[in-house]
């Protein structure tokens, strides 16, 4: 499943920089540079490609990928139209044609075999052999490579081969500081200054659970979604039962940890 959506300069997906990435990743855009965004799920590393891509004002199309992807997924592959059969481009394949931003969003998913496919446009050669056609095309001006993954999330047998992990540039996220998650929380989802930060605190809370054995903390993506339920009526405790507790463990005794912390911060 892939996603074009053209840059637009006039509305930017909002994003707070944590750092210097801006600066970066621009610098690795300018220089042709593929990019590696690192961090947890849901700590903004798509909204963060989404920005760049506009003020870029470049193109951008995300993959999201997973187990079944192929490379012809990517590159494309012969259809049957009628009587004739036509070749139809692959997102990664019209974005070289096109000198979009391809994204390929928990690159760590796909098979070992069908990332071989992207190891030619990541490097000085900047080229994408099409083999079932055998065309072989140069990467248009603009066009970038962006990966991104969830470390803590992979094992030995879900990560990147050292020969794909180094032809990119690999960026760090992770979660924003408390008074700046709660600053998203508020402009993403409408809820009063004052839950938003008890909800930034509540994530900080839950995210220290992982000791206990929950899998993995609460995004930020979790938190708008809880607000967006509390700004439309929908009571706190409640929101958070749905929104928050629910998607992040099926555990009862997690559940109910996870319930006192509501009943605590809320």
């Amino acid at each position: 499943m892939s996603s074009l959506r053209l840059a637009d300069r006039a509305d930017a997906p909002y994003y707070i920089p944590l750092g210097h990435e801006i600066d970066l990743f621009r610098a690795c855009h300018e220089q042709r540079l593929p990019v590696m965004l690192k961090g947890p799920t849901g700590c903004g590393k798509t909204r963060f490609v989404e920005h760049m891509a506009h003020l870029l004002g470049r193109p951008l199309i995300t993959v999201a990928c997973h187990d079944d992807l192929s490379a012809s997924d990517l590159t494309g592959r012969f259809l049957i139209q009628g009587n004739d059969t036509v070749w139809a481009d692959g997102p990664l394949t019209t974005a070289v044609r096109t000198g979009a931003i391809c994204y390929l969003d928990e690159v760590v998913e796909s098979r070992q075999d069908t990332l071989v496919v992207i190891h030619p446009v990541t490097d000085d050669r900047r080229i994408l052999p099409i083999e079932k056609t055998g065309e072989l095309l140069t990467a248009a001006p603009g066009f970038q490579l962006v990966v991104s993954y969830n470390p803590g999330y992979q094992h030995a047998l879900k990560d990147l081969k050292p020969s794909t992990r180094q032809r990119f540039v690999a960026l760090e996220f992770d979660f924003p500081a408390p008074a700046r998650e709660a600053e998203i929380v508020e402009h993403e989802s409408g809820v009063p200054r004052a839950t938003a930060r008890a909800l930034a605190e509540l994530a900080v809370q839950i995210r220290r659970l992982r000791e206990q054995g929950l899998a993995e903390g609460p995004g930020t993506r979790l938190l708008v979604s809880v607000g967006r339920l509390i700004a439309r009526g929908i009571p706190a405790r409640e929101a958070c039962r749905t929104a928050l507790a629910a998607p992040l463990t099926d555990d009862p005794d997690l559940l109910a940890a996870i319930d006192d912390l509501v009943t605590q911060t809320l």
